[in-house]
């Protein structure tokens, strides 16, 4: 069964765990992790901004034991920048920008909840911290689409920026 990421938010019985991976020192590579700064944690549907080192909270996301993981990241799908996707971690083989020291198949396997790759195509991933405009709207349309689907709407009439997380 293909999953989406409406379809992974709609069952409101199963916690959510966005884990944002990435290089925020390097334009698209820190998609990631401005998606998971971006969700609005509503004790069912929550981000965890892990950056380059994901493998150093193996032991938190498990403790947080959520129902399904997806680690947000940028990924090379050969698409124009801003093209996204949610995927089995099996096919993302060779595809993410490898800012990590392990394949998600591997890491995948340390987690007892299901996992999935939520991939966003980059543009530019050369060192500067202003990412390219079709990743910053595909980062803002992600971010806006799990908090209303997941029930955390942002007040009406506020724009939302991405802002820089703030765990360096």
């Amino acid at each position: 069964m293909n999953m989406t990421l409406d379809h992974i938010l709609a069952g409101t019985d199963k916690k959510v765990l966005f884990a944002g991976v990435g290089n925020v020192l390097k334009k698209d590579d820190g998609a990631g992790v401005y998606i998971a700064a971006g969700i609005r944690n509503n004790g069912r549907v929550s981000g965890l901004p892990v950056e380059m080192g994901i493998e150093n909270h193996i032991g938190k996301i498990n403790s947080l034991a959520p129902d399904i993981l997806v680690i947000a990241d940028a990924a090379d799908f050969g698409r124009q920048p801003g093209f996204w996707r949610l995927a089995g971690v099996g096919e993302m083989t060779d595809l993410t920008t490898g800012t990590h020291n392990i394949s998600f198949a591997k890491l995948s396997e340390l987690f007892s909840m299901p996992v999935y790759i939520l991939g966003v195509q980059p543009s530019d991933v050369s060192f500067g911290e202003e990412m390219s405009l079709p990743v910053k709207k595909a980062v803002s349309d992600i971010s806006e689409l799990i908090n209303s689907v997941s029930g955390n709407q942002s007040p009406k009439n506020q724009p939302r920026h991405i802002q820089r997380p703030n765990n360096f």
